[in-house]
């Protein structure tokens, strides 16, 4: 319990008498500290008793009595000692009304009693408060140390702080969801947080942050977790006052053991992936039984069930160019962590490998970690569609992008190990799909199921459509004649003479000239039904927004 200003009254060997201030009397004492300047603001931090013999203060004059206790009361002193018969045989009563009217406690210092006896004591005070938090700090180390060891874990271990702290805790982990808090009706609290957890996650770890809750009545402190680039989780605790010396010791201690424990299943991430890598490996080369067999306990149950393939890349745009050995990818990471805390959530396996750009993955069909991915496609998608739409349609064209990296996902149908390579290419194209569409997420499904006139967006695609084309419309671009939209009609009516040379308004025979001229120009027959098909995609490709 820190040292008080009634602490000092009580000392039975100083015998300070309360002159003034007698209800503030339970205001902590910092420091004390003689002074017989006119203005020592300049040399006070607050929480001061200063103590003073007016030695050049004319103490007995009420307006300097009166700007002087105003001037060290602003400046945060809490209080006033006045030696007693040594300048002044009595309290000046002068200060005693300019302390009562500032309401600044004032205290009388027999002549008996020397200044150093009351630094000695507030210093001895101090000493044994700091010793106390310190002591209650380690102890509370060695509780929190217990309760992380124990089979509840992270949950114990924040049960125990909130405790320590009369307040609650909350863990989050590296997607920003809760964990865990404590007691149990501060998860609705912490769930309010998520915002500003994000931003704190977004900063390289370690860091911190001060904030306020929902409903103002609380001091948030946000603590991240992790030693890498990226934080691992987020410590939350929320008390109604602001951290002291052995709370503080609770929290570091707090930090430091969730760190460990967040690295420790890192690193137990990072051999499961190495596992999962060899799984998928297997998998791909058409070997279920040995990727079976590999896989375990830890991949087995996700083997057993249909399950999806994901393939997810990441890349460049405008805003970003490449660089050679830049750091792994923001957004496949944040991809990674979102399905990896949605499936710890509900106990289901994910199987997920990274590749530099590229992430692989096996999802439970239905799953949690199946819907992770489809939410984090869609808040992509949605950060795409607040940006600034610049250089025109090769913006839209760079895929779902956040913070100048680009995503693209594409989701397999529903498969077994068996057809996992398949799968695997299913998955392949519906993300170059998505990637051409500007789309975060495309599934297999939607691409079998669609046209596929939105495929000859392609550039390469235009590229040999325009070349095709091109003979026929420098013919037509001398005013011989209108062979592109003849060939566009006589295709569209399936090489009916009649219904195309209706809807061009011409004689069938004026039509059949036309034809001919279109293969002696091209040099291809139009009864080749390659030869049609090829025409009537690059008519499509080349097609503006009416259809021209």
């Amino acid at each position: 319990m820190p040292h008080t200003l009634a602490s000092l009254v009580n000392h039975t060997a100083l015998k300070l008498t309360v002159l003034a201030g007698e209800d503030r009397l339970d205001v902590p004492v910092r420091w004390a500290h003689a002074s017989e300047l006119i203005d020592p603001v300049p040399y006070m931090e607050g929480g001061e008793l200063l103590l003073i013999t007016a030695l050049k203060l004319d103490a007995d004059d009420e307006a300097t009595a009166r700007s002087y206790v105003r001037r060290v009361a602003r400046a945060g002193v809490i209080g006033l000692g006045f030696a007693v018969g040594v300048n002044y045989e009595d309290v000046p009563p002068a200060l005693v009304t300019a302390a009562r009217a500032a309401g600044l406690p004032l205290l009388g210092v027999p002549r008996r009693t020397p200044f150093i006896a009351i630094s000695k004591a507030v210093s001895a005070a101090v000493a044994a408060d700091q010793y106390r938090a310190v002591t209650a700090g380690f102890e509370a180390q060695r509780e929190l140390t217990r309760a992380a060891l124990s089979a509840e874990g992270p949950a114990e271990l924040l049960a125990r702080l909130a405790a320590h702290l009369d307040g609650w805790a909350a863990l989050y982990d590296a997607s920003g969801a809760v964990l865990a808090a404590a007691p149990d009706w501060a998860a609705r609290r912490a769930a309010r947080l998520a915002g500003d957890v994000a931003r704190l996650r977004e900063r390289p770890a370690p860091a911190s942050a001060v904030v306020s809750a929902a409903d103002g009545d609380d001091r948030v402190e946000l603590q991240s977790l992790g030693t890498g680039r990226r934080a691992r989780g987020v410590l939350a605790v929320g008390t109604g006052a602001p951290l002291g010396t052995a709370e503080r010791y609770a929290v570091h201690s707090a930090v430091a053991l969730l760190t460990l424990t967040t690295e420790r299943s890192r690193a137990l991430q990072d051999a499961e992936a190495r596992l999962g890598s060899a799984v998928l490996k297997m998998l791909l080369a058409g070997e279920p039984d040995h990727a079976r067999a590999v896989a375990g306990r830890l991949y087995g149950g996700l083997l057993d069930a249909p399950f999806r393939v994901v393939v997810a890349e990441s890349f460049a745009t405008d805003d970003a160019p490449a660089l050679p050995g830049r750091a792994p990818s923001a957004v496949l990471e944040g991809l990674a962590d979102a399905m990896d805390s949605a499936a710890a959530r509900t106990g289901e396996a994910v199987l997920a490998v990274p590749e530099g750009e590229r992430l692989t993955a096996l999802v439970a069909d239905g799953g949690a970690a199946a819907a992770a991915c489809a939410r984090y496609a869609a808040a992509t998608d949605d950060r795409l569609a607040q940006r600034p739409k610049i250089r025109g349609d090769r913006t839209a064209r760079c895929g779902a992008a956040q913070g100048g990296e680009g995503l693209a996902i594409g989701l397999s149908a529903p498969t077994g190990p068996a057809a996992t390579a398949t799968a695997h290419r299913q998955a392949e194209q519906a993300q170059s799909v998505a990637r051409r569409r500007g789309r975060a997420l495309i599934e297999h499904e939607d691409v079998a199921a669609g046209s596929v006139l939105p495929l000859l967006a392609d550039d390469a695609v235009r590229a040999f459509a325009d070349g095709l084309l091109r003979a026929l419309r420098e013919h037509d671009a001398t005013g011989r004649g209108d062979l592109v939209a003849s060939l566009r009609a006589w295709l569209s009516r399936h090489g009916q003479w009649d219904a195309a040379a209706a809807d061009l308004g011409v004689h069938r025979h004026t039509l059949r000239y036309r034809m001919r001229r279109v293969e002696e120009i091209l040099g291809r027959s139009l009864d080749d039904a390659d030869v049609r098909m090829e025409l009537w995609l690059a008519l499509k490709a080349t097609a503006g927004p009416s259809g021209d």
